[in-house]
């Protein structure tokens, strides 16, 4: 799975809340900074190139959809930011948070809760 560029990701988020989009579609939904249709055509063909999306061609109109999954991009995504990041330690994710007070006490304490319960 390649990396993908800030503006092909948050292409792909659209795309997976859309599931199937034409690129006027895709350009409906973007509220700020919106690319010109030709630019935001290429961007979704350069993520054809990688592997994300497909389309269903009508004549010479294509409808694109994600052929991964936000679940196996999140996957993929949170292994390379915990391995480049906290040297592959998920304590080093927690503490990160922690310390930042990005999660607070009873939110560390469900995870323990969770990881005891294996669920």
């Amino acid at each position: 799975m390649q990396k993908l560029t800030y503006k092909e990701e948050q292409i792909m988020h659209i795309l997976w809340k859309l599931e199937k989009a034409f690129v006027k579609d895709v350009l409906a939904v973007i509220a700020t900074d919106k690319p010109h249709y030709n630019t935001l055509s290429t961007v979704i063909r350069n993520l054809e190139d990688k592997g994300y999306v497909s389309y269903n061609a009508y004549g010479k109109t294509h409808q694109y959809y994600p052929i991964v999954s936000k679940e196996d991009y999140k996957k993929r995504f949170m292994s390379t930011a915990i391995e480049n990041y906290f040297n592959n330690s998920y304590k080093n994710v927690v503490s990160f948070f922690a310390k930042e007070e990005k999660i607070s006490v009873d939110e560390l304490k469900e995870i323990i809760h969770l990881i005891e319960n294996n669920t």
